[in-house]
């Protein structure tokens, strides 16, 4: 099952992961103070480009029925809603901005080009999913609840559709993620009498019929004689916002390596592990500036997980400090391709879609799901020993390394 004690599972001692706490809110208040009219300067000038490219690409549009002109205008468009999706409304809402005091540029003000309103996802999202992030039955982005992502759940007949469910879910993932946080608002607020359900509707059903009647009526319209060039053309920049987006967010949190937690390690957990939750519960990939950009920084999961409301232009320079601590206690920092991360979670979409009689591992030691219980069963290493001659720390990497050997 999942880890129950992170302790245990990490190899480290109470008073190390204080230890690693009082570096990352060191980290925290170094970048916080450090915050200025540079990283002002960089979200309105992305804030400019997205505009831009939204502007070149619908103008470029009214020519939609010539064929360079429907693929420029797409490629414009589609980059302009990626932007918008992950650079801005993602980071905006999470509040990273929020120090600059520019009422445009608030996550109290802001409404990004998505399906859903901004404020069922925030609450979803900013609040369930980074409090309680892959903890199995408190984290409900834990497959979305529609894919079965841990063999912490139980198989289900239904199960066996989820490649075909995956393919659904990566195509409209505006509309999962909306749907999604519809039901989390609806179950939340039915925890406390259930009167603000038909507030939640009206919201949802209004914005997404506004998001519908934006792209695939008014700007159609407005193109006259091209308007059915246009409406695919809309229709495929969606698109690849969606697949895009679905990509980033399945590489962050569902490839071998991404840990998950039951309520039991939560019920009694200290800020310093709530950090170290978030370093094991998340994956990076490996990417450039300008896929980071168009990842809105994503590509950075682990850094951003810590430190959801820092900006995202800063998490690179996060990076490096992170991973000198994970050197430093030992720990894994899981990364790699984008093509090798996505694999690893399309392995497991399919892997688990199968009832677990067909499956080898166990719910304590299979690639997407372990617990501290799988060093046991080869006698448990001490917590982070040093030592005594080179000083070298080992800890879970180690152990790690340690238990693939032995099985070899």
């Amino acid at each position: 099952m999942a880890i129950t004690d992170i302790k245990e599972f990490s190899h480290l001692t109470e008073a190390d992961i204080e230890a690693l706490g009082r570096e990352l809110d060191e980290i925290r208040r170094d970048i916080e103070d450090s915050r200025g009219e540079r990283d002002a300067r960089y979200i309105r000038n992305v804030i400019r480009l997205q505009r831009v490219l939204e502007a070149g690409g619908r103008l470029t549009l009214f020519g939609s029925k010539y064929r360079p002109a429907w693929f420029a205008g797409t490629t414009m468009l589609a980059l302009a809603k990626c932007i918008e999706n992950m650079e801005l409304g993602h980071n905006v809402v999470h509040g990273q901005w929020d120090w600059m005091n520019d009422p445009e540029i608030h996550s109290t003000t802001w409404e990004w080009d998505m399906t859903g309103p901004t404020s069922q996802w925030k609450r979803a999202h900013n609040y369930s999913h980074h409090t309680y992030t892959n903890i199995v039955g408190m984290d409900d982005d834990v497959g979305f609840g529609i894919l079965r992502m841990t063999r912490d759940e139980q198989w289900r007949p239904i199960n066996l559709l989820q490649p075909a469910a995956n393919v659904l879910l990566a195509t409209t993932f505006e509309w999962g993620i909306a749907m999604h946080d519809l039901g989390n608002a609806k179950a939340e607020d039915e925890k406390r009498g259930g009167a603000n359900i038909a507030q939640l509707n009206r919201e949802f059903y209004a914005k997404a019929a506004k998001q519908v009647a934006k792209d695939f009526v008014l700007f159609p319209a407005l193109t006259g004689p091209a308007w059915k060039h246009t409406l695919t053309a809309n229709a495929t920049a969606n698109l690849a916002r969606n697949l895009w987006a679905y990509a980033v967010i399945f590489c962050g949190h569902f490839p071998d390596g991404a840990e998950k937690f039951t309520v039991e390690q939560y019920r009694t957990e200290t800020k310093p592990e709530w950090y170290l939750r978030q370093m094991l519960g998340s994956a990076n990939f490996k990417a450039g500036r300008v896929m980071a950009f168009m990842s809105g920084n994503l590509s950075f999961q682990i850094e951003h997980h810590l430190f959801p409301d820092l900006p995202s232009n800063r998490l690179r320079e996060v990076s490096v400090r992170v991973q000198a601590l994970c050197d430093k206690y030992d720990l894994p920092y899981t990364t790699g391709s984008l093509a090798r991360q996505y694999l690893l979670a399309l392995r497991t979409i399919h892997k688990l879609a199968l009832p677990d009689r067909f499956l080898t591992a166990t719910s304590d030691d299979a690639p997407e799901t372990s617990s501290e219980r799988k060093f046991r069963a080869v006698g448990s290493l001490n917590p982070l020993r040093v030592d005594p001659v080179s000083g070298r720390r080992s800890g879970l990497r180690s152990a790690l390394r340690e238990l693939r050997e032995r099985r070899r």
